[in-house]
């Protein structure tokens, strides 16, 4: 897999890392990007250049980034003829900036983005068994809706004396012969949980759904 601003590539000791060929138009630009590049922190993903100079993006360019899967930045800089060819043939991405600080902007994202998203657990209702039914489907928890809601295409998991016992999705949810996508605080509802089935009364079936959260640098 080659290397973009949209997918980095995970280094020997497990951080992603995202390798860089710099080219700008005049040494002043050179100093400033290469400095400020090199001030963005991160416990997680770590920022190469792996090679920085002035003029236009040369073939030369292309070829050491597709040796060290590389992206090339280019800023207020040209791309040559060959250069162009090459990184198709290579299949290296250039990118080309004439704002310093969208430039960078853009180096932050690729790198918060390159981070996998975390997920957060987010309780959205709970549920408490009153009766168990033995059905030609298998068994049913007969339950009341306590708090929130119950959502058909949520995770949920079975506490006893607040201990879990069981983790899963949910299988089905009626209300009466029907099945239904949620139920809300207040009604009663038949729940069975993947291939769950020693539910007691006075479980508490509590309804989650797992979010992602974009991690920070």
């Amino acid at each position: 897999q080659r290397a973009t601003l949209e997918t980095l590539l995970e280094a020997a000791d497990g951080k992603k890392v995202l390798r860089i060929v710099l080219k700008t138009d005049v040494q002043g630009s050179l100093e400033a990007l290469t400095s400020a590049l090199n001030q963005i922190e991160s416990k997680k993903v770590d920022l190469e250049i792996i090679h920085a100079g002035v003029g236009p993006i040369s073939e030369n360019d292309i070829l050491l980034a597709s040796a060290s899967n590389a992206v090339v930045i280019g800023f207020n800089v040209k791309v040559e003829n060959m250069a162009v060819t090459a990184a198709k043939h290579e299949g290296v991405q250039v990118k080309l900036y004439s704002i310093i600080y969208e430039l960078l902007d853009q180096i932050k994202e690729a790198m918060a983005g390159l981070l996998e998203p975390e997920h957060r657990e987010s309780v959205i209702g709970h549920a408490e068994v009153k009766q168990v039914f033995q059905l030609s489907r298998g068994i049913v928890a007969g339950c009341l809706v306590t708090d929130g809601r119950i959502a058909r295409t949520a995770r949920a998991r079975v506490l006893r004396r607040r201990q879990p016992v069981y983790d899963g999705g949910l299988a089905t949810l009626r209300r009466f012969q029907d099945d239904v996508k949620e139920v809300r605080s207040g009604l009663e509802c038949g729940i069975k949980l993947g291939d769950f089935s020693e539910y007691q009364v006075g479980d508490i079936i509590e309804c989650y759904v797992l979010e992602q959260i974009a991690q920070k640098l």
